[in-house]
């Protein structure tokens, strides 16, 4: 698993510019859905199970990852000012790496690091980014977006690495459909890899709204309450799948909770209940579609969100993949 988890992350992939991460899961899940399509917003459509039999349950998970788009080039300097793709966090920016789509590497810098801009930057006019070459010329234009870069690498269970949140995601997706193209379903699914979740789960409305479904599982990750003074949340790494009660985009359906819950207590699970402060996943916007699907989420822990340096834990992806699953591969009573 680790192979597919590296192979995804390092995959560049800001919102809206998915193709790349598109085409390497299309190759990875070709032999295991019975049908495949890529919709007009770029989410990738794959089919598991007979049309008509059973509940018709969509799963997304997104495949976008936050980033930078070049907005200028300052003609003197040659430094690049940006704005944000998604959400960033400004503390962590000094001294990032960036990859631009043909394969340009940039450093991200904050004016006056050594000054006002150590504690006081807040915005992307604090920043530039440095793409110059030997000559002191570069090759990237404004309007060029860029995605976050480092080497996803391994820590005993822990895995490290920029986009888990989502691709991590589409890893327990993709893991899931090879158990139940295994064991087979008696429901129609739709698994959806979906696009521009992180500027406000875009793809997950259109695919949903293509769908129809009769329930929703969102795939994504969540916070821990394991750092030192961090937020309180009853979450942490090694504590298994994360079941949503709550975020600030989805209130999860009690019936829902439930499913999720007896069913890995049946399988003999490791599980953790979610209550989310603050962010939302695409099962904010499935929820809406139509004249309403019950919709809930599964959750891998993860710490450091939104920097490259994001941590899971392979026990708790597993958890999450069974958790999946066992509830897809069983009739569905909601």
């Amino acid at each position: 698993m680790f192979e597919l988890i590296k192979k995804l992350t390092e995959a560049w992939g800001p919102s809206g510019y998915e193709h790349q991460v598109r085409a390497l899961i299309k190759e990875e899940v070709s032999d295991l859905a019975d049908e495949i399509h890529v919709d007009g917003m770029g989410n990738l459509i794959c089919r598991v199970g007979e049309k008509g039999q059973g509940k018709k349950v969509m799963i997304a998970a997104h495949m976008d990852e936050i980033g930078v788009m070049a907005t200028y080039a300052e003609p003197e300097s040659k430094y690049l000012r940006f704005s944000n793709i998604g959400g960033l966090l400004y503390m962590s920016m000094h001294g990032n790496r960036v990859k631009f789509e043909d394969g340009t590497i940039g450093v991200i810098s904050v004016h006056d690091s050594f000054g006002k801009g150590r504690s006081s930057a807040s915005s992307t006019d604090d920043f530039y980014i440095d793409v110059q070459d030997e000559t002191g010329e570069m090759t990237v234009e404004a309007g060029s977006p860029a995605g976050f870069w480092r080497e996803t690498q391994q820590r005993g269970n822990r895995v490290i690495a920029k986009s888990l949140d989502d691709r991590i995601g589409c890893v327990v997706a993709i893991e899931a459909m090879r158990k139940v193209k295994e064991t087979g379903t008696p429901n129609e699914l739709y698994f959806a890899f979906t696009t521009q979740e992180e500027v406000g789960l875009r793809g997950a409305k259109t695919a949903a709204y293509g769908i129809d479904p009769d329930v929703g599982i969102a795939l994504d990750v969540t916070s821990t309450g394991d750092e030192i003074k961090g937020r309180k949340m009853a979450v942490k790494l090694g504590g298994g799948a994360a079941i949503k009660v709550i975020d600030t985009s989805l209130i999860v359906p009690k019936p829902i909770v439930d499913w999720m819950v007896n069913r890995a207590e049946a399988d003999n699970l490791d599980y953790q209940l979610e209550l989310l402060t603050g962010g939302g996943t695409d099962a904010g916007a499935i929820q809406s579609t139509h004249s309403g699907v019950p919709s809930g989420c599964i959750s891998i822990p993860t710490r450091f969100l939104h920097t490259t340096s994001e941590t899971v834990d392979l026990s708790d992806v597993q958890a999450c993949i069974d958790l999946l699953s066992g509830l897809l591969g069983n009739e569905i009573s909601l």
